[in-house]
């Protein structure tokens, strides 16, 4: 359990990390972080969503006197991360508007007496004038800026209340200031050191791999269905599935309803209850589908998420990253799809030009969006690609990802590719897909006989593909830039750059090849125990549900799905086989210690 200030000399980093949290072993960075900010100085970590990026600042918590304040994005998620502290035996609190006056007074007395270990506070009432005076008459253990990415302006969730926290490096400037983000390019990393004072502070990044986590990007051409197979293959599991618009998501979260998926929309157009009241039952229910905007998700501490989904195309790798890493942070098996098409790509390039964003912006979102679409189309390993965009190589391929399991098929395009390019100038430029396939396969219709098109070199040289298949070579044409999107038009389709080094072949493709028709999508069940260790794994399931439902906090603050796996497969039978299994440290062993060792015994 955590011990008062006095006690905190016999304390050490792994002491801490054993008995209190559970865990056997630092990760990646998480001990060069920490001894970092024991000595007084800050940084900024980069560190995967799952990767640990709390441990960096809850622990050297525990360590250094004081009270460490966090600073998080959403109130709604504050007391579950402050409920699963107090399950480990941590003194913490949370500081915001959802509590009542006296709870407030409570929870100030405290931090000024040096009876809490952590605070958890959003920007805007951290910066409050009553709050900082409060701080300034505490004593102060470091300052753990979460989701940090949003104090830049180049960060694809800017929020202009987190800029405002560049008053810490002047109020409090011998306290050490934490920087934690799982998302940054080199532009975010420099703003976010610039706007806290970290220019000349240490830089921690743990890499961006999520070995755990199975990506799977496929074309969409039967999307509900395709999201519903990959709900099936997780059974009583929990998931996210993201839409672009709120009509999509109030529609696709009925339609899986309908399907007997129990399902919950969120989404900015709800009323603040709705909202509150969806995500409190899928926090703290299992098996709960969140069907959700972008507005969903950030700060989410749900670890046994074990699928994400897009039924639209996200906006860049940052945010396709960013929402996928909130499956599986207990570091157990997930899995997630994307899917895209060309209307995805016309109504993500209407986004983005349609803002009154400066040009900068722009250019600099246009690049982002690039190399989105090259990651859908590209035919090596998936994993490989993503990780390269953040400037983390991978020297193999992953096996973990959909090229790596099942290779697509390439082909020599090039003749493919000239005959829709040279369709497209024939027209004029200005013509969408539909047109331009009816035109290459040879389809008469009153409008291709009125505007001459039947008449046209290029009418009739394409019947070897189908409508499906040029399709998809033309959206694979798109996503290498050699076609562009008539934005301000009707999403006609231009040559782009490149496009004539292919018409006069002095430049060859490989492309992948289209299927003769849109195949349905199979994808097996994923399970988290071995088939003789599922009963058990479900019962210590059901137990974990009525404990947590009798505490009123969520399932995961009693135990992670991976611990209930470890239980499961291992079948410790006493007390101290129980403190080997990863995520149970002293508190939990005591309070839960007996009960779940008489589970196992009634199954072994």
């Amino acid at each position: 359990m955590a011990r008062p200030a006095a006690h905190r000399d016999t304390m050490t980093p792994h002491s801490v990390l054993r008995d209190i949290f559970g865990y056997s072993e630092f990760r990646g960075e998480q001990a060069g972080v920490i001894d970092t900010v024991l000595a007084g100085d800050s940084a900024l970590v980069i560190m995967p969503t799952g990767g640990g990026k709390s441990l960096c600042y809850q622990v050297p918590a525990l360590l250094r006197d004081g009270v460490a304040v966090v600073v998080s994005p959403l109130i709604a998620l504050m007391q579950d991360q402050v409920n699963a502290l107090k399950a480990n035996g941590v003194r913490a609190a949370c500081l915001n508007s959802s509590l009542a006056q006296d709870e407030q007074l409570h929870v100030e007395h405290a931090v000024e007496h040096a009876q809490l270990d952590l605070l958890y506070c959003a920007p805007e009432r951290l910066l409050q004038t009553r709050t900082l005076a409060l701080l300034q008459n505490s004593q102060i253990a470091l300052f753990a800026i979460d989701e940090a990415h949003c104090v830049s302006q180049w960060g694809h969730d800017f929020r202009p209340e987190y800029r405002e926290l560049s008053r810490l490096v002047e109020l409090f400037p011998n306290i050490p200031r934490l920087a934690l983000t799982a998302t940054a390019d080199d532009p975010t990393r420099k703003e976010i050191r610039q706007r806290l004072g970290l220019e000349q502070s240490a830089q921690f990044i743990g890499g961006f791999d999520r070995p755990n986590i199975r990506y799977r990007i496929q074309e969409k051409n039967r999307g509900k269905e395709q999201i519903l197979s990959l709900i099936k293959a997780h059974p009583r599991q929990a998931g996210i599935v993201y839409c672009l618009s709120r009509a999509g998501t109030n529609d696709m979260a009925e339609w899986l309803n309908q399907q007997g998926i129990a399902a919950l929309p969120y989404h900015a157009g709800l009323s603040a209850d709705t909202r509150q009241f969806n995500q409190n039952r899928f926090l703290r229910e299992d098996g709960l589908v969140m069907v959700a905007t972008v507005a969903f998700g950030m700060g989410i501490d749900k670890p046994d998420i074990r699928f994400v989904a897009h039924l639209d195309m996200p906006s860049s790798i940052e945010a396709y990253y960013q929402e996928t890493g909130r499956a599986g942070r207990d570091g157990a098996p997930a899995e997630t799809l994307m899917l895209y098409g060309l209307q995805d790509m016309v109504r993500r390039r209407q986004m983005l030009e349609s803002g009154d964003s400066p040009e900068e912006r722009r250019q600099l979102e246009r690049r982002k969006l690039d190399a989105l679409l090259g990651l859908c189309e590209v035919t090596s390993c998936r994993r490989q690609t993503l990780l390269r965009y953040f400037g983390d190589p991978l020297a193999q391929p992953c096996g973990n990802c959909d090229t790596c399991l099942q290779p697509p098929q390439t082909f020599d395009g090039t003749v493919a590719a000239q005959k829709a390019l040279s369709a497209v100038f024939r027209t004029g430029q200005r013509f969408g897909v539909a047109h331009l396939i009816d035109v290459l396969r040879g389809q008469t219709s009153e409008k291709i006989e009125r505007l001459g098109h039947d008449q046209l070199k290029t009418f009739g040289c394409g019947r070897e593909f189908n409508k499906t298949q040029w399709n998809a070579l033309f959206r694979q044409l798109v996503a290498m830039g050699l076609l562009t999107v008539d934005i301000e038009g009707y999403g006609g389709l231009r040559l782009g750059t490149g496009a004539a080094e292919v018409l006069r072949g002095q430049r060859t493709l490989q492309l992948r090849e289209p299927a003769a028709r849109r195949e349905k999508t199979r994808i097996n069940r994923q399970t988290l125990v071995d088939a003789q260790d599922e009963n058990l794994f479900e019962r210590l399931r059901l137990w974990r549900k009525e404990t947590a439902e009798d505490l009123g906090v969520p399932p995961y603050v009693i135990f992670h799905d991976a611990t209930l796996a470890a239980l499961a497969g291992e079948k410790p039978n006493s007390l101290d086989a129980l403190g080997g299994i990863s995520g149970i440290g002293e508190k939990k062993r005591e309070a839960y210690g007996r009960e779940v060792l008489d589970i196992i015994a009634e199954h072994v």
